[in-house]
């Protein structure tokens, strides 16, 4: 809640249903999701009064700005509705290498169902992402590939701790977050749709390179473009679709990236269990080249999308061009006050030549700790080990191993789309921190209860009974519910949203390189951890989960529904956080009187 001085709100008229259009939902229609998201969009704009906010006086850019226009005007519109699902194809191509690498990682991790026959007895085929596939093993990584067909004594908890393999796949991370620096430079300077392109162009011609590997040198520099791919991508679209959305619907815009990478794991999985049974080898191949379909799309796409006003005004003295698209995108004539707002940040960005050096100033300090913590603790929620053990209990009640990993695949991914889906439709309604609370409490709970089960029923070379599995199956679901509509979307959106235009592409990618370092560092140790911490690792994530609920409690303020160029009141308005930017932001009001 916004509370203090600085802002008075005030709702002017309640929210008021329209009758005649609650019948819509009991249609047995079954919508695609761009049609399903417009139309709950033109119901809410038909349901709700909007919600008078009058500021007295606000912050944008770090820099005090009046603003007695009240909230924006605008309202969503089909053309921001089709740029923003363009741009969020950059999340398909991310989710769809999560996917397919078989590797851990930090988004509905699905990649650690190939290692089902870790706590089987048997060293069993799997299908869960090429890195599991024999042919591609034999070829590439025979050392890996003799091991799990050969030793059948080392404990269920350590059989796949390959440093190896490991370190192959976790050289996408590497190679994003050197590039997500990269990409800041040439947000800033060239606006964020060229950085989108370079994304999408990266990732086509790293999944080219990938599918028609001939060796292992080959295979390593195609997963090097991948990762500089990512890297571009996780860079400029969270901050495109934040910028491009109106503020009311800012959470719901922007959680579609992580809805796309939902999809984007979801396919992968469906095409490795296709691919695995393809005969003479070669279907990890096709596995790996279809990464150029959504890479395909998110750079030809690129090349229709509109700039943001936000760029087009830091880059350009004429400030028309941006008027006018600011005018388009938001539907309305009326948009000075938001143009000014913006015409205020640039100024201030213009002025500031060493962004990095900017960021780690006083005034910026709460954004730099956010940009650290949130994608920090988006990597130590758990996921992967949840994830780790899907396929396993499938196969217990009695499911085969081919379609145990496929239900593994299908019902936890279609679990966390779906929790991610319904964070689009309420996360601007109830708010961020009531969704990472809710979130956090949810994912510790089923991690206690998970993990004080493995711990009693699992052993090294022991199983799980038909009823115990069956609860755990019903936690896992739980918990990745919980991720799916927490940590998941809102660990990409709320970086976005937070940092003034002035350090905004410096900030972004400091979020994108946390992010990407934590996870090298989560693939790089997450075996040896479940190798040595058995069942306790649960309990070691479940801590984490406490931890960052504690945080986000404590230290996190709202921001649903503040415009992204006045972010900068919620901070001095947040109890902790004025005793650290009030100085500043006094010495930033003398200077703007001067």
């Amino acid at each position: 809640m916004i509370a203090g001085s600085i802002v008075a709100v005030e709702l002017v008229d309640p929210i008021r249903l329209c009758k005649g259009h609650i019948g819509l939902f009991n249609l047995p229609v079954i919508y695609s999701f761009e049609v399903s998201l417009s139309l709950f969009l033109s119901i809410c704009d038909c349901e709700c009064e909007r919600r008078r906010v009058k500021l007295v006086e606000s912050m944008a850019a770090g820099t005090v700005v009046k603003n007695n226009g009240g909230e924006y005007n605008g309202r969503m519109t089909s053309f921001v509705l089709l740029s923003c699902m363009v741009a969020a194809t950059g999340g398909v191509i991310f989710g769809y290498d999560i996917g397919i690498s078989g590797l851990h990682s930090q988004i509905f991790s699905q990649s650690l169902l190939s290692f089902v026959s870790i706590i089987l007895r048997h060293a069993s085929k799997c299908e869960g992402g090429v890195t599991s596939m024999e042919p591609f093993l034999e070829k590439f990584f025979p050392e890996v590939y003799t091991k799990m067909k050969e030793d059948t004594k080392i404990s269920n908890y350590c059989k796949f701790d390959s440093q190896l393999l490991t370190s192959f796949t976790s050289s996408l991370y590497v190679a994003g977050l050197i590039a997500s620096f990269f990409a800041s430079s040439i947000t800033k300077a060239f606006g964020r749709k060229p950085s989108i392109l370079c994304g999408g162009a990266a990732f086509l011609t790293g999944a080219t390179l990938s599918g028609a590997a001939v060796n292992v040198f080959m295979l390593i520099f195609g997963r090097v473009l991948l990762g500089v791919g990512v890297g571009f991508a996780n860079q400029s679209v969270p901050l495109y679709l934040s910028e491009m959305a109106p503020p009311r619907y800012r959470g719901a815009i922007n959680n579609g990236f992580q809805f796309c990478v939902g999809i984007g794991v979801l396919s992968a999985n469906l095409i490795n269990y296709g691919t695995e049974k393809i005969k003479g080898g070669w279907g990890w191949r096709i596995s790996l080249a279809m990464a150029a379909v959504p890479a395909s799309v998110l750079t030809i796409g690129s090349l229709f999308l509109p700039e943001t006003p936000n760029s087009l005004i830091q880059r350009m003295s004429d400030h028309q061009k941006a008027k006018a698209m600011l005018q388009r995108i938001r539907g309305t004539e009326n948009v000075q006050a938001e143009l000014d707002d913006l015409i205020k940040a640039s100024d201030t960005s213009k002025t500031i030549k060493h962004p990095f050096k900017k960021i780690i100033q006083r005034q910026y300090r709460p954004q730099l700790v956010m940009a650290i913590a949130i994608p920090f603790f988006q990597q130590v929620t758990g996921i992967n080990v949840i994830s780790f053990y899907a396929p396993v209990l499938f196969r217990t009640i009695g499911l085969s191993e081919s379609a145990s990993l496929l239900s593994a695949a299908v019902v936890t991914g279609v679990v966390g789309t779906i929790s991610t889906f319904i964070s689009m439709l309420i996360v601007d309604k109830i708010g961020r921190r009531v969704l990472l609370m809710v979130g956090g409490v949810q994912m510790l709970v089923s991690q206690i209860i998970v993990g004080s089960i493995m711990a009693a029923q699992l052993g090294d070379h022991g199983g799980v009974s038909k009823g115990y599995a069956l609860v755990v199956l019903i936690f896992i679901c739980i918990y990745v519910a919980g991720f799916g509509w927490s940590w998941g979307p809102l660990g990409w959106l709320i970086p976005s949203e937070i940092f003034p235009l002035e350090i905004r592409s410096a900030g972004q990618s400091i979020n994108v390189a946390v992010n990407f370092f934590f996870t090298f560092a989560v693939a790089q140790t997450f075996l040896a951890m479940l190798c040595h911490f058995k069942s306790g690792i649960f309990f070691f994530f479940g801590g984490w989960a406490v931890v960052m609920t504690s945080f986000v409690y404590l230290f996190l303020p709202e921001t649903k529904n503040v415009p992204i160029e006045q972010m900068d009141r919620v901070w001095r308005e947040h109890w902790f956080w004025k005793r650290v930017v009030g100085q500043e932001c006094e010495v930033s009001k003398m200077e703007e009187k001067e």
